[in-house]
């Protein structure tokens, strides 16, 4: 087998392997639970930004009353997805350990 040949057999069979890749988002079970630890221990990032958030509003003091409430709510969201996500972390739901925050339409972490 000729060099042109070896090299073109090889870019054929490296083309062919791109089929079979894994899509790029796909999450793993130490993912899944490094999420979850890391929610539990900073989840309570969200008050001080919601509230931060809340009064950059056209009224501030009912944008931080607002701010208050999201930024607790989404606390304890944090928290509880977190301790769900670390105790469930081999098991691969949702569908490919995705981020149950994506449904949500939140990020994955709350600096974020």
């Amino acid at each position: 087998m000729s060099y042109h040949s070896r090299t073109l057999l090889a870019i054929a069979l490296a083309l062919g392997l791109l089929g079979f890749h894994e899509v790029a988002w796909a999450q793993d079970p130490i993912h899944k639970m490094g999420r979850g630890v890391v929610n539990i221990l900073t989840g309570w990032l969200e008050l001080p930004k919601q509230i931060q958030l809340g009064s950059q509003e056209d009224n501030p003091l009912s944008g931080f009353g607002r701010g208050l409430l999201k930024g607790t709510t989404l606390t304890l969201l944090r928290g509880g997805v977190g301790l769900y996500e670390t105790i469930t972390f081999p098991l691969p739901y949702p569908k490919d350990f995705a981020s149950p925050y994506e449904q949500m339409e939140l990020n994955d972490y709350a600096w974020e």
